[in-house]
């Protein structure tokens, strides 16, 4: 029994899923799937229940990942701890961001964070709210930088900057060619495009226009998208509006769009997400440092 194959389990059943556990941990599904029946063989038990529809972890299978996932703290915690005597943010460190953030933060972050710690070796994995969280309690990520607030029981957070919401119109729709600030009733009236379900920033949205459940499709005001960038274009297109993050519109976005303020000054607030068992303290000190040194005009620090 190996460190690797317990991994393995861990994620196996975290995922549900053999390709989805392999792609978590960077290997094929054929070798995933090997070295696990390998470990059930040598262990003399079934670890995962195999249907047609779905992957269930055994009664036994779940005392075993239990101390698995104990096992893979300590031994996560030795390496932290021969790390811990280095500067912060040196050597490897795995940072989740979510997908409607990453695009438009990372460009501002990661060169000054390159120049303050030139011996850290960032790995970046993009993902919803939902998938980063399962990374963080898996340890398969160091930390994360999402909207908060999150459901952290056993993890830390660290409120970083508030990113306000502005209402973006094409120039020609009806709202457009003013300053003022729209109001709730305003966005009630119009069509909302919208990301699609499990995106943080949907619900978000929804709370601000003052949607208690999504828009009744069948009157055309939800229209579901996977990124920010298409719903921007289909709005500079004239297909309806949304609301943006503010630094969603760094970059020219007011070429294209007509912005509007909100009346509430509805934000979403960012921050850092981290396990209370995570023993580099100074890491994540030190990466709010520059994050909050380096943030774009647009938003406010915290």
């Amino acid at each position: 029994m190996t460190l690797r194959e317990l991994r393995y389990l861990v994620a196996l059943a975290d995922l549900g899923h053999f390709g989805r556990a392999a792609q978590a941990c960077h290997v094929s599904q054929p070798t995933l799937s090997t070295q696990l029946r390998k470990l059930e063989e040598s262990l003399g038990v079934t670890l995962f229940e195999r249907t047609s529809r779905r992957l269930h972890v055994t009664p036994a299978g779940e005392q075993i990942v239990a101390k698995a996932r104990r096992m893979l703290a300590e031994a996560d915690a030795i390496v932290a701890l021969a790390q811990s005597r280095m500067a912060p943010l040196t050597g490897p460190f795995d940072l989740g961001i979510i997908p409607t953030l990453g695009p438009y933060l990372l460009p501002w972050l990661l060169p000054p964070l390159e120049r303050a710690c030139p011996d850290l070796r960032l790995v970046v994995h993009e993902d919803l709210t939902e998938h980063l969280l399962e990374r963080l309690r898996a340890h398969r990520i160091d930390a994360a930088l999402l909207a908060l607030p999150v459901e952290n029981g056993d993890l830390n957070t660290l409120p970083l900057f508030d990113e306000p919401f502005f209402l973006a119109l094409s120039p020609g729709h009806r709202l457009a060619g003013t300053k003022a600030a729209a109001s709730q009733s305003d966005l009630r009236r119009e069509r909302l495009l919208l990301l699609s379900e499990g995106h943080c920033f949907r619900d978000q949205a929804l709370a601000v226009c003052g949607f208690e459940i999504p828009p009744d499709r069948d009157r055309g005001t939800d229209v579901r998208a996977t990124g920010l960038e298409t719903i921007r274009r289909m709005v500079a297109a004239g297909v309806g509006c949304t609301l943006l993050p503010a630094m969603a519109l760094c970059g020219g976005g007011d070429r294209e769009l007509d912005v509007r303020p909100l009346d509430a000054g509805a934000c979403r607030r960012i921050g850092l997400a981290w396990r209370q068992s995570y023993p580099r303290a100074g890491d994540i000190e030190r990466l709010a440092e520059v994050v909050r040194d380096h943030l774009p005009a647009s938003v406010r620090a915290v």
